[in-house]
């Protein structure tokens, strides 16, 4: 048997709730406490002033000990109200960041996903964003900000697991009703192809058991694949992840496919000194 940590850790651009700054330092602090084989983050910086211009994929993946990354941006610029998002550059391949390209390209923001176990295989899915605004509660502003939303993403890799190749992806979910249930319930549909067993990790914008019901729902119903190429994902964690002073709702997900709740060891909840978000952990014996 193989025992594999994994975790999920929306990090909110490493910013630190009590005195509202973010810096590498303190996030490869924070990501130290981790101690996972693999790590999903979802609102990550690439060269951003607010994050003095680090890019964090690299910081956590020094921190976690990971050497195969990548990170995969959802908008690129600086947030408004400085200047506001830009559109993405043309092709593909500008959107995905690895070790090779520390340094190189603009500011940016969106996921990544880090592992310590080699990777044979990356593969990224974006969504449109929802063409509507809602007023949400941002940390560091009084009241209700109405937000618009983003380009969503979807980051897969095949791992070489001591017990065989394993695929884990990575995600953050629209947070607009009906957008991120769509969302989810497609992941399933570009991966059924990568190796099994596989796990989705991140951030759903969807709280508790709602998830389950989603991908529950659609799996009884869809009759319009072949049942090898169905992907049945299953929730291995129920715990509230949020807000991080006092966690009440389940946000940050783990959900396997080919990996059942009796593979779980242990769940945790992580108070990470960073993010309005805990780090969800998940040990696995596969």
């Amino acid at each position: 048997m193989t025992v594999l940590r994994v975790a999920t850790f929306n990090l909110l651009h490493g910013m630190a709730l009590d005195d509202g700054t973010a810096g590498p330092r303190r996030l490869a602090e924070a990501l130290g406490k981790l101690d996972a084989d693999i790590v999903a983050l979802q609102e990550v910086d690439r060269h951003q002033e607010r994050s003095s211009g680090a890019d964090q994929a690299a910081v956590a993946a020094r921190a976690v000990g990971a050497h195969d990354w990548r990170f995969l941006a959802a908008v690129h610029g600086v947030p408004a109200p400085v200047s506001g998002w830009l559109p993405d550059p043309v092709g593909p391949e500008r959107n995905v960041y690895g070790p090779e390209q520390v340094g190189a390209g603009g500011p940016s923001y969106g996921i990544a996903l880090l592992s310590r176990l080699p990777v044979r295989q990356w593969r990224a899915r974006r969504f449109p964003a929802a063409p509507v605004s809602l007023p949400l509660r941002v940390q560091g502003r009084p009241g209700l900000t109405r937000v618009p939303d983003e380009p969503r993403s979807v980051l897969a890799a095949v791992v070489e697991a001591p017990s065989g190749p394993l695929t884990v992806l990575a995600a953050h979910l629209s947070f607009v009703p009906g957008w991120n249930v769509s969302q989810l319930s497609r992941i399933g549909r570009s991966t059924a192809d990568l190796p099994q067993p596989q796990l989705l990790l991140g951030d759903f914008n969807l709280p508790g058991r709602i998830p389950q019901a989603v991908v529950g729902r659609r799996n009884r119903g869809d009759t319009s694949r072949p049942r090898r190429h169905r992907v049945r994902w299953r929730s291995l964690a129920r715990v509230p992840t949020y807000p991080s002073y006092r966690p009440r709702v389940q946000f940050d997900h783990v959900f396997g496919h080919g990996v059942g709740p009796d593979a779980v060891r242990r769940t945790e909840t992580v108070r990470m000194g960073v993010s309005d978000h805990c780090a969800l952990v998940v040990e696995l014996e596969l």
